[in-house]
């Protein structure tokens, strides 16, 4: 996925007619302007909750925002730095509110949610405060959708006309531009209309050769996601100490909740897809080795891919590394014997079953 900063979506949103506040982009001091009204100094990261861990500063002159900016940059947000800074006016508001539409896999439909209670702390409104509304792709934001969400957030008469074309042009955005996701957190009631002081836009990557101005970075993903996407390598964190390795995604899967069910966690997910390239296997090892993992589970169960090829990766990797976490590999399929012989050579454990394989990690990751 590709997820945009918060001034890349709001440049999108303006596009489609979406008011936002009034601003500027920074990469450096020199950049910096004399602010004619209090403004708000935003760090551009690709991560949540910025404002609770000091990227969002309030400021009245040029020196406030040259010390926001010094602050900001020494700040880690979830594994991100600041390298670029929004600069926008403060906009006087009522009320704030919470408007996204995204996709519910499981209904296989777009789903638009709403909330009168927005703001930092939209992860801690009750269930009664925000409601879901599910669209038929073809029909779009049907009338009586846009009727009802009007009614739920709970806004003055006056605004109905703005929040119909404001839930028209979101939708616009949300199909035009491909996305998985378009939030509007908060959006601000002013007094003459419906103002979004953040925005929050995933572009869908498998519709990235419609758009080819997104491609320029991964901006949402994790340092390591990001390197493996760029060698075109499905990697995934996910937090547990012991680096999977397999070959398709639903094995990948069904080794995951096998390490769960023996005790253990997995810290990863890579899925080699139905490669046997030595060289492949070893960038991957190589990958993974990166997050620093206690152990590296492999797990090949091969048809077309052949298993002692991905043996030779495996000992390629070792070989051209100096340092290396114990690695446990499960191979099935051609010529998984050769590939077992190999391993074991090479003083890597090696196994036909998986039991007894993940039971192996699980024990060297306690």
């Amino acid at each position: 996925m590709v997820d945009l900063l918060e001034h890349e979506g709001k440049k999108i949103f303006k596009s489609y007619g979406i008011s936002i506040p009034s601003g500027y982009i920074i990469h450096s001091f020199k950049e910096v302007k004399k602010p004619e009204k209090e403004c708000v100094v935003k760090a551009q990261v690709p991560s949540g909750h910025r404002g609770i861990n000091g990227g969002v500063v309030k400021v009245k002159e040029k020196e406030e925002i040259l010390k926001a900016i010094n602050k900001i940059s020494s700040i880690n947000f979830n594994g991100f730095k600041a390298t670029s800074f929004l600069v926008e006016e403060m906009v006087p508001h009522t009320k704030e509110v919470y408007v996204g539409l995204t996709l519910d896999r499981s209904r296989k439909m777009p789903v638009l949610i709403l909330s009168p209670s927005g703001g930092v702390d939209i992860e801690h409104v009750p269930a009664n405060q925000i409601k879901k509304f599910y669209l038929d792709i073809l029909l779009g934001m049907q009338n009586y959708i846009k009727r009802e969400a009007f009614n739920f957030i709970g806004l003055s008469e006056n605004y109905r006309e703005i929040f119909y074309t404001l839930m028209e042009r979101l939708w616009n955005v949300f199909t035009g531009e491909d996305c998985e996701l378009v939030e509007i957190n908060p959006l601000a009631v002013t007094s003459s209309g419906l103002v979004a002081l953040d925005s929050k836009v995933t572009i869908e990557d498998d519709a990235l050769f419609r758009h080819k101005n997104y491609q320029k970075e991964y901006t949402s993903l994790d340092p390591l996601e990001a390197e493996a996407k760029r060698k075109d390598i499905a990697f995934v964190r996910l937090g547990g100490d012991i680096g999977l390795i397999a070959n398709g995604a639903g094995l990948t899967l069904a080794t995951i909740d096998q390490i769960k069910l023996a005790g253990g966690s997995a810290g990863d997910f890579l899925d080699l897809g139905g490669t046997d390239d030595p060289e492949k296997v070893a960038e991957a090892i190589n990958l993974v080795k990166k997050a620093k993992p206690k152990v590296v589970f492999i797990n090949i169960f091969g048809g077309v891919t052949k298993a002692d090829t991905v043996a030779e990766g495996i000992i390629k990797a070792i070989k051209d590394s100096d340092t290396n976490p114990k690695i446990i590999v499960r191979l099935m399929g051609v010529n998984n014997q050769r590939g077992i012989q190999l391993l074991k050579a090479n003083g890597i454990d090696a196994f036909t079953d998986i039991s007894e394989a993940v039971k192996k990690a699980v024990e060297v990751s306690n």
